[in-house]
């Protein structure tokens, strides 16, 4: 048997309500599986839950205040672990973050922006500064470790297996400098090649295609069933309806299957950080730049 990983009530709410349901199980002399019996949950969901890493759904927590008989204490106290979460990352997102820490598939679509958990500081600060410019250092550096802290789950072994499309103008248009665009372009293909994280361009020319919105990821787990997220500016939705999860699977089958080949792909963008670095692609955009003058001049 496993050496018992005890948990450290002080290093969040989370972690704090979880250490407390752990104490009132164990001395009820419940096991896990004995205390989520009736419930639609597994035991290893619960003993996530316990550690902190999610939150308990309310219908769970009504449950547990049954069996335990605890007068509705975990009940009235999700409410704080989710305020908890939000203080930290946005709160249509909180729930998201959740899930991905915990699934076994992740398939994305990003038409603007680079993937959140590929995104390093500097690329990541031109983003904070154009979404929220009144944002002190403070409050950007939190920012900024929050959104690093999410980069295990494509940088790491252990991570999920990630499958992300995204679009050729993020490449072409940068939205930061291009020594920015250079590191950030370099560390994506060095990711891609050394675990399971595969990238793919839809191209400028691919015409219609599905997904022609905000950015988008689905979730496949091994205990539970898949969900889709969904994200706009400052607004995001969790979507776990069966049929509509299955129409948006479908739908990204569809976009994958109008996206360049992996391979292509990953030279594509190797090619864009290696002419970032060089200068290349600011004389193109040089070059450019006088050619739309001179026809607007008529010459």
């Amino acid at each position: 048997m496993g050496k018992r990983k005890e948990i450290d009530g002080s290093a969040s709410v989370p972690a704090f309500y979880g250490k407390e349901l752990r104490y009132k199980r164990e001395a009820a002399g419940l096991t896990l599986q004995r205390m989520v019996d009736g419930s639609f949950y597994g035991a290893s969901y619960l003993s996530e839950i316990e550690h902190g890493h999610r939150r308990m759904p309310l219908d769970l927590a009504r449950h547990v205040d049954r069996v335990l008989e605890t007068d509705g204490f975990f009940a009235r106290r999700c409410d704080d672990v989710r305020k908890a979460r939000a203080n930290v990352y946005a709160p249509y997102f909180a729930d998201a973050v959740e899930m991905e820490a915990h699934a076994r598939d992740i398939e994305e679509w990003s038409p603007m922006l680079l993937p959140g958990p590929l995104q390093l500081e500097p690329y990541i600060r031109e983003i904070i500064h154009a979404f929220n410019p009144t944002d002190d250092e403070t409050i950007v550096q939190r920012k900024v470790a929050s959104r690093r802290a999410r980069s295990w789950a494509i940088e790491e072994p252990e991570g999920p297996v990630s499958w992300v499309v995204f679009h050729e103008s993020i490449l072409r248009y940068p939205i930061a400098r291009d020594d920015v665009m250079a590191e950030q372009l370099a560390h994506i293909a060095a990711v891609a090649r050394r675990r399971r994280y595969v990238p793919q361009i839809l191209p400028c020319n691919a015409g219609a295609h599905p997904f022609m919105m905000g950015s988008t990821f689905l979730m496949s787990f091994s205990d539970a069933p898949p969900v889709m997220y969904t994200e706009g500016l400052y607004s995001g939705q969790i979507i776990d309806d069966p049929g509509i999860v299955t129409q948006y699977q479908q739908a990204y089958n569809r976009l994958r299957a109008a996206a360049l080949p992996p391979k292509v792909s990953l030279k594509m963008i190797e090619t864009a950080a290696e002419e970032y670095a060089n200068g290349t692609h600011a004389r193109r955009r040089e070059r450019s730049s006088l050619a739309e003058e001179q026809l607007q001049h008529g010459h």
